[in-house]
């Protein structure tokens, strides 16, 4: 079985992901050829927002972001304690201090509560400039934008959308990618929407810092790329990725509405047996991941070892809090205890995820998890 069946998707496929590549071979233009441009349009009309600016991956996205606003020495950035760790490697890449914030327990995205005393603490017990919030969206689910963005007036802040697993998700009828000042998201093969290699992108509605990042993106370029306005980076997506991720646009709608039906299925075959993801109401889910919390991490890894006896892949994003990564040792300034991501590191686990899941193999991740649990 399959974490995430990227092989059974490419079969279903072939024919025109085939074509699709064909094409730019025929037409060798590699590099920022006609299906790049195409993707952008297609992207931010999808999401709906006026400007995307595809570049080399989601960590490039994020980094752009804070380029883009002049981010830098001095400056805090509130950060999830609970992510991957290029949602905060990032701050510290652009001379800015991470600032990490726990989560809420049902969600597992930023708890605003741990926002607002983060904030505090940096303003009263540090010399940073409170200057933004990276809002992850984990596991597919965005986070809670209408109290975010409470909290985010209220001291200033620039609320930038990290969307790299919730492509795709939904919230009050607006779609992820769209609730940042920037948004970002990745093209990583295992997002929800994914490409043959590295990708992401980064979405605006600002057309100032639209043009700032299409410059960033290539080498901080002026009027061509020859002349050169600012320092900048080398994140161009490439033209072959362009092209899949253009087919993979055609029928992207139906794998989200596919994971949900097997998320669903997770739902009811698993509630009481352990805890199954929690999503607010007005909310659709991308599920890049299902992931649910055992009792204790003993548990855990009890019913992991009964997993893969079965023969079922199973993943724990995340083992460890980011601020007790050792690359941040040093630049952490300790404003929030994060109770919950420590909680959450150790009960978490994701089972398989994928739009093409059938019932028997549903049943039989469930049937391994319950033997496991008793």
């Amino acid at each position: 079985m399959e974490f995430r069946d990227l092989k059974r998707q490419y079969q279903m496929h072939k024919k025109e992901i085939d074509g699709a590549l064909q094409e730019v071979i025929d037409g060798a233009h590699f590099i920022s050829g006609p299906q790049v441009t195409q993707l952008e349009q297609e992207l931010a009309a999808y999401a709906g927002v006026g400007h995307c600016i595809t570049c080399a991956n989601g960590t490039d996205a994020l980094q752009l972001a804070l380029m883009a606003w002049e981010i830098g020495a001095g400056d805090a950035v509130f950060v999830p304690d609970f992510t991957f760790f290029s949602s905060g490697e990032v701050v510290p890449l652009v001379g800015a201090v991470p600032v990490f914030v726990d989560i809420d327990r049902d969600t597992f995205n930023i708890s605003t509560d741990s926002l607002r005393n983060a904030v505090e603490y940096v303003l009263h017990h540090t010399d940073l400039k409170p200057k933004a919030v990276v809002a992850v969206d984990l596991f597919g689910q965005p986070a809670d934008y209408e109290a975010l963005r409470q909290t985010a007036a209220e001291y200033g802040l620039l609320v930038l959308e990290d969307a790299a697993q919730s492509f795709g998700g939904m919230a009050d009828g607006k779609k992820a990618c769209s609730f940042g000042d920037i948004s970002t998201t990745s093209f990583f093969p295992a997002k929800p929407l994914g490409c043959y290699g590295d990708g992401g992108a980064v979405f605006t509605d600002n057309e100032a810092w639209a043009e700032r990042l299409r410059s960033l993106h290539v080498h901080g370029k002026g009027s061509d790329k020859y002349d050169n306005t600012r320092i900048g980076l080398n994140s161009r997506l490439d033209t072959m990725q362009a092209a899949v991720l253009l087919q993979k646009m055609r029928f992207f709608e139906e794998e989200v509405a596919a994971c949900n039906r097997v998320a669903a299925k997770y739902d009811e075959r698993l509630r009481g047996t352990v805890k199954t993801p929690v999503i607010r109401d007005g909310v659709r889910s991308s599920w890049a991941q299902y992931t649910i919390c055992l009792r204790d991490a003993q548990e855990r890894e009890h019913v992991m070892a009964q997993m893969k006896a079965d023969g079922i892949p199973g993943m724990v994003y995340y083992r460890k809090p980011m601020h007790r990564q050792e690359a941040f040792a040093g630049m952490l300034c300790g404003a929030e205890r994060c109770e919950n991501t420590e909680y959450i590191c150790e009960r978490c686990l994701s089972l398989p995820m994928h739009p093409y899941m059938e019932d028997a193999e549903i049943d039989a991740v469930c049937g391994s998890v319950k033997k496991a649990v008793g």
